[in-house]
């Protein structure tokens, strides 16, 4: 079952420092950061990083890889939001070269991503959206795999 989403009805520009307290919020609290949500926070507000996301922590195993080519061959797509920490965990469960290749669309960074974002109507984050379904919230591998039509990895 997905998890609850990150809600962002407007998809408008915040200033940095709203963004970085709402992300905060969400992972430990009022300004107290929970377990390991420091390290959590510090990757996900990186504004230099390349994919908007923070980098995952562990190697991705070749079902890791299959799947996001799978869906990447599917057409998929996973809208998501720099701040937004059910999008790293998203990212991370499929590690870290799996992760780098997701069809992933930043939707808070520039106007560009913005406007993709809006007008594939996401209304949160992460969203995945696959041959005109849309499903809102963090997927499981399994349920990607089963959404997708994934057959496992290939000899």
């Amino acid at each position: 079952m997905a998890s609850a989403p990150c809600r962002n009805p407007r998809l408008a520009r915040v200033a940095t420092l709203g963004v970085l307290a709402t992300g905060l919020a969400l992972l430990g609290g009022s300004g107290a950061v929970g377990h390991g949500g420091a390290a959590i926070a510090a990757q996900t507000a990186a504004p230099g990083a390349a994919s908007g996301l923070g980098k995952a922590t562990t190697p991705s195993t070749a079902e890791q890889l299959a799947l996001v080519d799978h869906l990447v061959e599917r057409g998929a797509v996973f809208y998501g939001a720099w701040w937004c920490p059910h999008c790293f965990f998203q990212k991370n469960l499929f590690g870290t070269e799996a992760g780098e290749r997701l069809p992933y669309v930043e939707c808070a960074r520039d106007e560009a991503g913005r406007n993709r974002c809006l007008a594939a109507e996401v209304k949160a984050y992460p969203t995945w959206v696959l041959d005109g379904e849309k499903k809102e919230g963090m997927l499981t591998i399994e349920e990607l795999k089963i959404w997708s039509g994934f057959n496992g990895v290939k000899p």
